[in-house]
């Protein structure tokens, strides 16, 4: 091999490798903060959304946090100082101070203000942290609640504006994890519901969508898909109004499709366990809310089906949103 030919062969190789193995052993973090209540804590959402995220991007870490209150709106959230929690990168030991007093005070004012007493310890818990360098958010994911359900404007079309502005002066990304409790199905179904509601609440959440510039995982439209393709599956639980498995795994993917704006079709991720026991058996861990095993494990087709139904509705919503 001349030396003319030996680099050009160099340079080539140079060029068409994809990545060398040192950059391929290091991986890129992806840190998510997660807003809501149940409907983010049960099924360990926050988990399941990490394992697609990893499965679907190699070379991943993805980095979920929860700030949790059951059954508490953005509004609630806001009372109780997760904003602290969306400014960690820079609130200061005073700031936080400060909450803990406002929360001590109304705890105070109203001594069964239960959601007080637990906010003030979470603030503490971050208090303590504060010595801890943390890095800025990459997504901030705020759940709705029922706050949303009346058109626009809302208390979240109010709130999640808010958390945007924070989430934003930071370069985090948002995104609109709107849940649908209402309109979902505990036994099957024998005909598709009446699509007019949801497309109303779809086309007030796209709006505030396009106000604050965030990705929706549209869980209404989604439920409604699959209640129209796949009428045979119940979204929630007879003994809990909760969403069921099957209403998680369409979440998890519907906020997977949100995150990367791709499809989670072909994700080999096929189970959702529930956090919450039956309760007719006490200390049996291995039944839901209904006598079923806490854990489903999706057949092939199934998984397949609602991937795609997630990632469908994904694309109706955007389509929605140009309107």
């Amino acid at each position: 091999m001349n030396r003319r030919f030996a680099r050009l062969f160099l340079v080539f190789v140079i060029f068409t490798t994809p990545f060398p193995a040192a950059a391929q052993e290091k991986r890129t973090a992806m840190n998510v903060l997660f807003i809501g209540n149940s409907y983010t804590a049960r099924h360990k959402l926050s988990q399941v959304v990490k394992a697609m995220a990893e499965e679907g991007n190699p070379g991943l870490t993805f980095n979920p946090s929860t700030v949790i209150y059951g059954g508490r709106t953005l509004a609630d959230h806001w009372r109780l100082g997760t904003q602290n929690f969306v400014r960690r990168y820079e609130v200061t030991a005073d700031e936080v101070k400060k909450t803990i007093a406002e929360l001590e005070a109304a705890l105070k004012k109203n001594p069964k203000d239960r959601y007080a007493k637990s906010a003030i310890q979470q603030q503490k818990g971050l208090l303590n942290q504060l010595g801890e360098k943390h890095p800025k958010w990459d997504v901030v994911v705020l759940q709705s609640y029922r706050d949303d359900l009346e058109g626009d404007p809302t208390r979240y079309a109010e709130y999640a504006p808010k958390f945007a502005k924070l989430a934003k002066a930071q370069g985090a990304r948002v995104i609109l994890y709107e849940t649908t409790p209402t309109t979902q199905n505990a036994e099957p179904l024998t005909a598709a519901p009446d699509p007019s509601a949801i497309q109303k609440k779809s086309r007030a959440i796209a709006k505030l969508a396009k106000e604050i510039d965030a990705a929706v995982a549209p869980m209404s439209l989604v439920g409604l898909r699959c209640q129209t393709e796949r009428p045979d599956l119940p979204l929630r639980f007879i003994n809990d109004a909760h969403l069921n498995q099957t209403m998680a795994y369409l979440t998890a993917c519907s906020i997977y499709a949100a995150l990367f704006d791709k499809s989670p079709v072909g994700l080999k991720i096929n189970s959702i366990t529930d956090i919450r026991f039956f309760e007719k058996e006490p200390g049996n861990k291995q039944k839901d809310r209904d006598g079923n095993p806490i854990t489903r494990v999706f057949s092939d087709k199934d998984r397949a089906d609602l991937q795609r139904i997630a990632w469908e509705a994904y694309g109706e919503f955007k389509a929605i949103s140009t309107e």
